[in-house]
């Protein structure tokens, strides 16, 4: 695939990105990107490599070295249709995905993988800009009714590919605006969100009927959806997880995903809920190593924090591969964000054991202690305070970037769901123990990635299809469906 011997003559190209400077000024997207010739020559360092393990690595199945040898060939239209093949949004993806593909390309064994997950990105945005994205309606409707509760990447997904397949589908979304977590999790400057209102328009061009502000099980009566064929659950995992700790309730320690939400809701100029947030002249801390943890570093830069320091409780990984994570692996490596070089002091192996505050119940400082992890054969590793570590960190704003513990039991209780051990859905291809009522994406799984969330969506449409009509043309994860490519 690509250029024979592409990748010996080719130096992987990233985009760049504006200064620091420049990119905190505002909350756009900064990336700078490549000019055409240099993504062909990207997609010619792709390796004919007989078994192409970013397949594997990639949950919607993408056909990867088929796209990357169109790029290099310079056939723009055909690398799209195969990429629309296996994924519906790759305008999400290509921006958000941490592209597990790329840790297992077998270039990444001797060198720089090739870079996926841009030429993705790049791929769908010349779709956009050359006006192949159309909407597509179906040709025929088969009279069967499907709502669907999420409007995130796994609603998405589901609602687009059951309409293909004739189903009359509406969507609801508890937010005043579409998208899940890619509208109020996402920081602007990593996704912009006029990108998800194009794709939007298109949805709603190919006949999907969106109903904003419904939050099913509160202000929508669940019998309601007793006028459906099939009922498909995609509200994702949003139960927050919190910390057992002394001053956890105290003004000032707030939850990662609201203070988002926040932001990004002052800034297309919705109504909030609550009190105002800002790390505006204040000492940020943010408890939590992930991206989220990254996405309030940079978001709090952006608003003019005096200091942003950043905790993880788990130690500082290796700058390489670990070698308990070899290849095609996803790695243990260490991941240092464009919101990470924006500033932030970062520390690991540190444990929170107390909010402090004043009088008035506003957090002033917080005390931790360090930490490692002791293992012993056969057990999990266990959590150990380090003596005489105890230290007082001034704060006035903590952000709790902790992840999510599961769904909210609002719908399950409601509707008689079966929950596994984890308290997710539980389900047996998609399908729960209602048999018109499946699920899926974080929902379903729990915490995950947002490729995930599309494959599932994808792979429950099809169960739904078979569900409502005993037979189902939607594609599977790995068909190799060209559709037409």
């Amino acid at each position: 695939m690509g250029k024979l011997g592409g990748f010996k003559e080719y130096k992987r190209q990233d985009e760049t990105t504006l200064s620091v400077k420049k990119r905190l000024d505002n909350y756009k997207e900064f990336t700078i990107s490549l000019q055409e010739k240099a993504l062909q020559k990207q997609g010619g360092r792709c390796m004919d490599c007989g078994i192409p393990f970013c397949h594997s690595g990639c949950p919607l199945g993408n056909l990867i070295p088929d796209f990357n040898d169109a790029i290099y060939k310079g056939r723009w239209k055909k690398a799209l249709n195969i990429l629309h093949a296996t994924n519906n949004f790759p305008e999400f993806t290509g921006r958000l995905c941490p592209a597990p593909c790329e840790k297992a390309c077998v270039l990444g064994i001797i060198d720089a993988p090739v870079s996926i997950e841009n030429i993705e990105k790049n791929i769908v945005e010349r779709g956009f800009s050359e006006g192949w994205i159309v909407a597509e309606p179906p040709t025929a409707r088969t009279g069967k009714t499907v709502a669907i509760v999420g409007s995130g990447p796994a609603g998405l997904a589901t609602a687009q590919q059951l309409n293909r397949a004739g189903h009359t589908v509406t969507v609801f979304e508890r937010e005043d605006a579409l998208g899940g977590l890619l509208r109020y999790g996402i920081p602007n400057f990593k996704l912009e969100k006029e990108i998800i209102d194009r794709r939007i328009n298109i949805l709603r061009k190919e006949g999907i009927i969106f109903q904003t502000n419904v939050h099913v099980g509160v202000n929508y009566n669940i019998a309601n959806l007793k006028a459906f064929d099939a009922i498909v659950l995609c509200g994702g995992a949003t139960a927050k997880r919190t910390l057992p700790i002394k001053g956890i309730d105290s003004k000032g320690v707030v939850q990662a995903i609201d203070f988002l939400t926040q932001q990004t809701k002052l800034l297309f100029g919705s109504p909030i809920d609550g009190e105002m947030l800002t790390a505006n002249n204040k000492h940020v801390i943010v408890i939590g190593g992930g991206d989220t943890g990254s996405d309030c570093v940079g978001t709090s830069n952006r608003q003019g924090a005096a200091s942003v320091t950043n905790f993880e409780i788990m130690p500082k990984p290796p700058v390489n591969r670990s070698a308990s994570t070899p290849w095609p692996f996803w790695p243990l490596q260490l991941k240092t964000s464009t919101s990470h070089e924006e500033g932030c002091n970062r520390n690991w192996l540190i444990n929170t054991k107390e909010f402090m505050t004043n009088a008035t119940g506003e957090v002033t400082a917080l005390k931790t202690v360090e930490v490692t992890w002791v293992s012993q054969p056969g057990q999990r590793p266990q959590l150990v305070e380090k003596p005489d570590t105890e230290k007082i960190w001034k704060c006035d704003l903590v952000l709790l970037a902790l992840g999510f513990t599961g769904p909210e039991k609002t719908l399950s209780e409601q509707l008689g769901i079966s929950l596994d051990t984890r308290s997710n859905y539980k389900a047996t291809d998609y399908q729960t123990n209602i048999p018109n009522i499946f699920t899926a994406g974080d929902m379903h799984r729990g915490q995950s990635l947002i490729v995930w969330a599309i494959s599932e969506g994808r792979e429950a449409a099809r169960q739904v299809d078979v569900f409502l009509m005993g037979s189902s043309e939607l594609p599977s994860k790995g068909d190799g469906d060209l559709l037409g490519a």
